[in-house]
């Protein structure tokens, strides 16, 4: 009955119908075989777009991550060189301060010559600290770690780490409970003949560090002979202990008469110990022949920002956790302490280099560089020179060869550290991270791909199904339209 109906062809109407719907699936894999993607749109699948783009931000963060932490490694190394360079030129002043220390050879000239060439070395030094640069970034003269200044009598600022924050404008408060001691004992009197001569053959001996002194009294002796020949027996096994009158009584001219005596470490602090035995009881151990361990030193003890720091002879450092952690400062010793009242402040500008080295916040990493000039070197090393840092050696001074020498390794061991943070940052941190970052991409975008990347071969044979689907649909149109025709055949017979 519907095929004699010609005012409405609902068989052309069903077959147009199933047209356009072939022919929206042809153009969607069109799209889908022209861009390679099987979501082009949100309507293609919108859960599966959400996670694709959120992978797709990740991917383009990882990439320059990688590019982050390449130039990092490129700062490292550029820095690491100009550090290889210092450190050449600190072997070479050694080695100079070992040229003037033979004195046997050496007259007023030589010892010139030596002073000449390392004040050059020096001022090489300064140079490569003022101008060592990554672009134009200044790396060596300390703008770039953490610098801070102390304020007070018998303080000074040593060093700090990434870990220490920047102090607020008034500094961090030092307060000392405790001020550093070295070890000592006192002598004890020497057996005499009654006219107050030393008897002979009192052996004395004395162990610190793994070396031992030795010096027995001979006839005649005075106290001033005793300590003036033990601290020679010490100075030449190389002890660091001092031995002094601890009482002098001046005698008829002027003739100062040492009346007590005791042996010191040279060194503050607890792990400052040494050994003393003698022959004689109570002259140096209480028992004779029984050696006795003289470890009375103490280390120093005290808060920085009202929190917990450590104490290690003189240097005092700031716990792990604290807000100054690894903030380390000297304390003299020689100035009387009062817990109650702060003995100064210590300034901390943290200006650390700091790399992004992940692609998501927090994901950083910090190196401190420090200033490598000559005056910020090798500060507060004990000798005999008073040198105060790299910059005031010298070897022309009487003791000046060997005070340079003690100088310049701890020179050394500070540029040595920096290079050996920088390597341990460069290979644990950088490199591996490098590592970690490439297989993040790849994996990211693998997986990326499951979901946005369409099957080819898959969207082809739909493309082609739908092809032909079209071509039968266009077929059956064209029959549904002559259907209506045939009422004319019935009007013509009428």
């Amino acid at each position: 009955m519907s095929s004699l109906i010609i005012n409405h062809n609902t068989q052309a109407l069903n077959t147009h119908r199933r047209l356009v719907d072939v022919d929206k699936r042809m153009k969607t894999s069109l799209e889908h075989l022209s861009s390679g993607e099987k979501i082009v749109r949100a309507a293609d699948g919108p859960a599966a777009l959400m996670i694709s783009e959120q992978m797709r931000a990740q991917i383009g963060s990882v990439t320059q991550a990688i590019g982050n932490v390449e130039t990092a490694v490129s700062v490292v190394q550029t820095t690491e060189s100009a550090l290889n360079e210092v450190n050449n030129l600190l072997v070479s002043v050694r080695a100079l301060a070992i040229h003037a220390a033979n004195e046997g050879a050496n007259d007023e000239n030589m010892l010139a010559a030596d002073q000449l060439e390392i004040d050059n070395a020096l001022q090489s030094l300064l140079r490569i600290s003022q101008h060592a640069q990554f672009g134009t970034q200044k790396i060596l003269d300390g703008s770039r770690g953490v610098n801070g200044i102390a304020a007070g009598k018998g303080l000074t600022f040593l060093s700090a780490t990434t870990k220490t924050q920047g102090s607020p404008d008034t500094g961090f408060e030092v307060r000392i409970l405790q001020a550093p001691t070295k070890s000592s004992i006192l002598g004890g009197q020497l057996p005499a003949d009654p006219q107050g001569r030393f008897v002979e053959g009192v052996e004395l001996t004395v162990q610190e560090g793994g070396k031992v002194a030795r010096y027995t009294t001979k006839a005649g002796d005075d106290l001033n002979v005793v300590i003036n020949s033990l601290q020679n027996a010490i100075d030449n096994s190389g002890l660091a202990l001092d031995v002094t009158p601890d009482r002098v009584l001046v005698g008829p001219g002027g003739v100062e008469k040492a009346e007590t005596w005791k042996i010191t470490h040279r060194d503050f602090g607890s792990e400052s110990k040494f050994t003393v035995v003698s022959s004689v009881p109570g002259v140096l151990s209480k028992v004779e022949g029984i050696p006795e361990a003289v470890n009375n030193g103490q280390d120093v003890q005290g808060t920085i920002n009202n929190q917990l720091a450590t104490g290690r002879g003189t240097v005092l450092t700031a716990a792990s956790g604290t807000s100054a952690d690894g903030l380390a400062i000297a304390y003299s010793g020689n100035v009387p302490v009062d817990p109650s009242i702060p003995v100064g402040r210590v300034t901390v500008n943290q200006n650390s280099l700091v790399f992004q080295i992940g692609p998501n916040a927090g994901q950083k990493a910090k190196v401190a560089l420090n200033n490598v000039s000559p005056d910020s070197l090798a500060k507060n090393v004990v000798n005999t020179s008073g040198f105060r840092s790299l910059s005031d050696i010298n070897v022309k001074v009487r003791g000046g060869a060997d005070s340079t020498m003690k100088v310049v390794d701890q020179a050394i061991d500070e540029v040595n550290i920096v290079r050996a943070n920088l390597g341990a940052i460069q290979k644990n941190a950088l490199e591996s991270q490098l590592r970690s970052l490439a297989v993040a991409r790849e994996e990211l975008t693998a997986s990326e791909s499951v979901i946005r990347d369409a099957d080819m071969a898959a969207e082809l044979s739909e493309f082609t199904r739908n092809q032909v689907i079209s071509q039968a649909a266009m077929a059956m149109l064209s029959q549904a339209h002559q259907a209506p025709k045939n009422v004319l055949g019935l009007l013509r017979n009428a």
